[in-house]
């Protein structure tokens, strides 16, 4: 079983500073503003569809546990079930998932994401309802609580169509990417798309570059959690290859969804008679969406082509299996 966990250095991160702005957050009336963007105040969205999608998991969690239904479908080979007194709610043997969570069969059943099932039998939703599933209690809290760091301050800054077409989005490109290189086991969870909104901060950061001081500090510290984050995708378990494919999809909806007005375009809406009004984008803001566009629909689409044609990259590419799991003394990768 390859889950899809975002690490606790993310979280704690998020909760202390802000990464995309680059420095310590100041509460203006009830919200956090970061004193180096030096446009206006801009009018903040009401964050409804974060929530919603926290809710939509933990309920789809509970539903795979009353499914999984350890005390009648375990038969004790393993070890007993754990918390029996949740009764259909109780999580298997921790041999079994150590994550005190459902079987590797009932999330199979229930839509997780497997090479097999989604070429062989036309079971191409999976590569969306694998998204909505995760491993167990601990792999849904890192997630759920990244999320809501992550996703509410888009949501207030960006609306819920555009943050919410980037985390759906996200994980279906993380899914693809998954699908490709992992055939030998099963993936769940929504980490892919939480690496697409991180993926979309750091292009916001540079299609907006205008509007920002301090953009050094700003991208440095963004970066160092995106890396520190998929470098923890190399231990086992892990689906590292819906953590990439989920970023760098965010990354070019990012230029494609996050535009702001430039800066100096508020002062510029009603100029006197004789002045040149600014754009509201600059040029290369308009490049990096045109391209972004292109890459994005390229990319989806020669993935697609790539995994129902039945096509292995891992034949292509020797070394591609490593940016998923690293072999150590400690661990094999070989294990599903």
């Amino acid at each position: 079983m390859s889950d899809r966990s975002t690490s606790h250095l993310l979280r704690t991160n998020m909760a202390n500073g802000d990464p995309e702005r680059g420095a310590k957050r100041q509460q203006q009336g009830g919200y956090f503003s970061p004193p180096y963007y030096v446009e206006a105040q801009e009018t903040l969205w009401t964050s409804w569809l974060v929530p919603m999608i926290v809710v939509a998991n933990v309920a789809m969690f509970i539903v795979v546990m009353i499914v999984n239904n350890c005390p009648k479908n375990n038969l004790g080979f393993d070890g007993r079930c754990v918390a029996r007194f949740l009764g259909r709610l109780s999580f298997e043997p921790l041999r079994e998932n150590p994550l005190f969570g459902p079987s590797s069969s009932t999330l199979e059943k229930l839509g997780a994401l497997e090479w097999n099932k989604v070429v062989h039998e036309h079971q191409g939703w999976r590569l969306i309802s694998c998204i909505w599933l995760h491993a167990g209690v601990i792999h849904l809290l890192a997630n759920m609580l990244s999320l809501v760091f992550i996703g509410i301050r888009l949501e207030q800054q960006f609306g819920f169509v555009r943050v919410g077409a980037i985390y759906l989005l996200s994980g279906f490109g993380g899914s693809i990417l998954s699908c490709l290189f992992l055939r030998s086991s099963i993936s769940v969870g929504a980490s892919g798309a939480l690496f697409g909104l991180l993926g979309a901060m750091l292009s916001e950061l540079f299609t907006n570059w205008t509007i920002y001081t301090n953009k050094a500090a700003a991208v440095l510290t963004l970066v160092i959690i995106i890396v520190i984050n998929l470098a923890v995708g190399i231990l086992p378990h892990v689906d590292n290859f819906a953590h990439i494919g989920g970023f760098f999809t965010g990354f070019v909806l990012g230029f494609v969804l996050l535009l702001r007005p430039q800066f100096g375009w508020m002062e510029s809406e009603n100029p006197p008679p004789q002045a040149r009004a600014k754009s509201k984008h600059s040029v290369l803001q308009y490049v990096f969406c045109a391209v972004a566009l292109v890459l994005l629909i390229a990319g989806i689409t020669a993935g697609l082509v790539l995994l129902f044609r039945g096509d292995n990259p891992n034949n292509h590419c020797s070394w591609c299996h490593y940016l998923s799991c690293v072999p150590t003394s400690r661990w094999n990768c070989n294990s599903n």
